[in-house]
């Protein structure tokens, strides 16, 4: 049992090593976001959440199951490495380079506000996002998902040699467009509005 956990450590280690450059490559796009390392549901990268969304008592909500959650709002930037019960409404072909902006929990009023409503700061910015964006892969919109707007692209058939190459091109030009769409800023000052309104 011991040994299990170890090699369980070793290997997130390991992957947390290999996924470095992803935090230094989007820290400077998403300033103001705090990077943790993930790996679970399929996911392995850098989930960047925003420092001005602070719990409060106010904010905190039950959710399913009657456990508490205060909402985060935020980006993934990494791979999708299997095809996973909590991501296949992206309907990917793993591994793939993703990259999603989210609001969590689902069923928060912040959710609601920034992300169901007609005139949502998300809605918004995907028809603009959208309009800046003529080739593929596009960003989708998922108004009933945590990862509300993503951009993702499958890497298995690029060179294993040039994975990283290319990862790197799509996560900038990708970042590129949601700092330009205003979204980076936007979305941090909206929850923390949010957040102080609660």
């Amino acid at each position: 049992m011991r040994a299990q956990k170890h090699i369980s450590r070793n290997r997130e280690s390991s992957s947390r090593e290999s996924h470095r450059w992803i935090r230094e490559l989007a820290s400077p796009y998403l300033k103001g976001y705090s990077p943790s390392f993930i790996s679970q549901d399929g996911l392995e990268g850098y989930s960047f959440v925003a420092d001005a969304v602070a719990p409060r008592q106010s904010s905190v909500q039950h959710v399913s199951g009657g456990a508490k959650s205060h909402p985060e709002v935020g980006f993934f930037v990494g791979h999708l490495q299997e095809n996973s019960g909590k991501y296949s409404f992206l309907r990917p072909e793993p591994p793939e380079c993703l990259i999603f902006a989210s609001v969590s929990p689902t069923r928060s009023d912040l959710h609601r506000e920034l992300v169901r409503e007609p005139g949502s700061l998300f809605r918004k910015t995907f028809e603009y996002i959208r309009w800046l964006t003529h080739r593929p892969p596009r960003f989708v919109f998922h108004e009933k998902e945590e990862a509300a707007m993503a951009r993702h692209t499958s890497m298995k058939d690029w060179p294993a040699a040039k994975r990283e190459h290319l990862s790197r091109n799509f996560f900038i030009e990708t970042l590129c467009w949601l700092v330009r769409s205003g979204l980076v800023r936007k979305l941090r000052e909206e929850a923390a509005e949010f957040s102080e309104r609660s």
